[in-house]
């Protein structure tokens, strides 16, 4: 299965940030001229979607300087082995996630962790859409690198690595503190289809491999100044990330 891309699926955002929607995950795309910073990549089979995005933006495959990775779970690295070998572009994330990515082990909710919450309202829908877009593909990325220095990359938009371990144990958001704008990947998002939840929220217990750590990383994102999110899931949100981070935990002691 491959989604088409419609209208409303490239939102600009500003400040040349892109925010797309792919098959119930997202992509981010930060332009600077004719280069482009672009950070995850969707599910398996979003590549073709992947690749219409940056067209739809005057973009080629080539001018995308790296791929940063929130976290090496299959709808947010489908694409990027695919794109590094036919393009040579790099693929970067936190140093914890790199044996992560390239599939040393594999730290994401089973079909059977799944099953046993079919119960709950859009799980099982949700489980089909997933395995259908790639959920289950073997898709390591063969040499994915740590991020070569602390603070800001040198990259479209400068983003700076925020780690936020929790969903994984490398999960990393990033900063573009120039554009006040958060990409929050699964530590802070805004909707999903197996949550009953509307906007800045933890995603469902199953899908976190340390719980407790996730709702750690909420302080770091507490610390943020940024006023736009852009999450792994769900529309952007517009507002303090701070506020959102305390909603997110309100929402998760419940």
């Amino acid at each position: 299965m491959s989604k088409r891309l419609r209208d409303g699926d490239v939102v600009h955002i500003g400040h040349d940030v892109h925010l797309v929607s792919g098959s119930n995950t997202n992509w981010v795309i930060v332009k600077d001229g004719a280069e482009a910073t672009l950070v995850d990549s969707g599910y398996p089979n979003d590549h073709d979607l992947l690749l219409a995005s940056l067209d739809v933006l005057g973009l080629k495959p080539e001018a995308v300087r790296a791929i940063l990775v929130t976290h090496a779970h299959n709808d947010h690295i489908g694409a990027a082995e695919r794109l590094r070998l036919a393009y040579g572009t790099p693929v970067l994330m936190h140093e914890e996630e790199v044996p992560h990515a390239r599939r040393e082990y594999l730290h994401q909710v089973s079909v059977g962790q799944v099953l046993t919450q079919a119960w709950r309202p859009g799980v099982l829908p949700w489980a089909v859409h997933a395995i259908r877009a790639g959920g289950t593909a073997h898709v390591p990325v063969a040499e994915p690198a740590p991020f070569p220095a602390p603070g800001p990359l040198d990259l479209p938009g400068a983003p700076e690595p925020v780690h936020t371990p929790g969903h994984t144990e490398g999960h990393c958001a990033y900063l573009l503190a120039g554009s006040g704008i958060l990409i929050s990947g699964d530590a802070l998002v805004t909707a999903h289809p197996t949550s009953r939840t509307d906007g800045p929220q933890l995603l469902p217990a199953m899908f976190d491999t340390d719980r407790s750590g996730a709702l750690r990383s909420l302080d770091v994102l507490e610390g943020i100044d940024a006023d736009v999110i852009l999450p792994g899931h769900g529309p952007a949100h517009r507002g303090s990330v701070g506020r959102a981070a305390a909603r997110a935990r309100e929402h998760a002691v419940r």
